[in-house]
């Protein structure tokens, strides 16, 4: 049985992709269930976590979201039987990688899979809806009547955001970073209910973020929007990257927090200068980060993390959620799939086997 490893680059070297020969052992553990891998999600490595958790591996399995059938089920496993359909995302620790024909993983981190919904579509959707989640639910403690600021709003985990807090009864104001983007989020509509656009405002920034601040302020009446949930931040001014031209300054964003606000970044190296800490405290305003691998990487809220991952299938077997489709590929395409991934050229990818 053959599976995708990582070989991490020496120094700056980038990182090596391997298929590798794995077996599983004769006998199941106590809680483990066998699945037959139907779809992998591939998301980028962070290399770094990993040795900040203390993970270092030869080889770090690759493919993480899986979705499948299971085979076998371990002498005390509660939750599942053979031939029932699951999803769900491998520990950072796992020693399978999810692109093998057949894993072996505990109960705890799966739950049972709609049979409407598609295997492809779960494995391809499921980090950015438990981001979603994450962000406006732990985090900015979303409730009906907010208002919400989605950083680039036709990415894949903005558009979940977006659908998750409509849902919930939040005003949505979304940036759009190309005119493409833009008609597609003014063309925004709820799969069932009354028709209305999702969104309350498409703000354009791919022209610059010098309108954003104005708009945001339009729409609330001067008060600001009670949420942020970015896609990372613009630093410095001298950056000129295109894709920092893309994200908003992180002046724009605490300008367009109201009083008592909540800034959710994904910026995992984010600098506030002493002027943004004061116009935090003068606002009561709070910074988060979000770390999508923190309810795997700690057990202490195990039972809420499998609430959320229930909660998130769910919602998208009813159409609540509506991911964009990924086109999936193949398992002799997954190595370069994953290589465009890591280079950060393409967002995700999902792999049917």
């Amino acid at each position: 049985m053959k599976g995708l490893f990582c070989r991490a680059g020496v120094s700056d070297a980038q990182p090596k992709f391997v298929i590798q020969e794995m077996t599983l052992p004769d006998v199941l553990g106590s809680h483990q269930v066998r699945v037959q891998v139907k779809a992998c999600g591939l998301s980028p490595l962070d290399l770094k976590l990993l040795a900040d958790v203390g993970i270092q591996r030869d080889l770090i399995p690759v493919g993480r979201e899986v979705a499948g059938v299971v085979l076998q089920v371990g002498p005390k496993v509660k939750f599942f039987q053979p031939e029932d359909e699951v999803v769900g995302v491998l520990p950072l620790d796992s020693p399978c990688s999810g692109l093998c024909d057949v894993i072996d993983v505990d109960e705890h981190y799966l739950v049972q899979k709609p049979e409407k919904l598609s295997s492809v579509c779960v494995a391809s959707a499921l980090r950015d809806g438990l981001c979603a989640y994450t962000a406006l639910h732990t985090h900015a403690h979303m409730a009906a009547g907010h208002t919400l600021l989605v950083v680039d709003g036709a990415s894949s985990f903005g558009l979940m955001v977006t659908q998750l807090a409509c849902y919930h009864g939040v005003k949505v104001l979304t940036t759009s970073h190309s005119p493409q983007n833009h008609t597609f989020l003014e063309q925004l509509r709820p799969s069932v209910g009354v028709q209305d656009p999702l969104l309350a405002r498409v703000i354009p920034v791919y022209n610059g973020s010098s309108e954003l601040l104005p708009l945001v302020l339009e729409e609330t009446g001067g008060l600001g929007v009670d949420i942020v949930i970015d896609s990372g931040v613009h630093l410095l001014e001298e950056e000129e990257s295109e894709d920092m031209k893309l994200h908003l300054h992180k002046h724009d964003i605490i300008s367009a927090l109201a009083v008592g606000g909540h800034w959710v970044t994904s910026h995992q190296d984010l600098q506030l200068d002493p002027p943004d800490c004061r116009l935090l405290h003068l606002k009561s305003a709070s910074v988060s980060f979000l770390n999508p691998e923190v309810w795997t990487a700690s057990s202490a809220q195990q039972g809420r993390y499998l609430h959320i991952l229930k909660d998130i299938v769910e919602k998208m077997s009813t159409g609540v959620l509506r991911p964009q489709p990924e086109e999936a590929v193949s398992i002799y395409e997954a190595t370069v799939a994953m290589e465009t991934v890591q280079r950060r050229q393409k967002k995700k990818a999902v792999v049917q086997l």
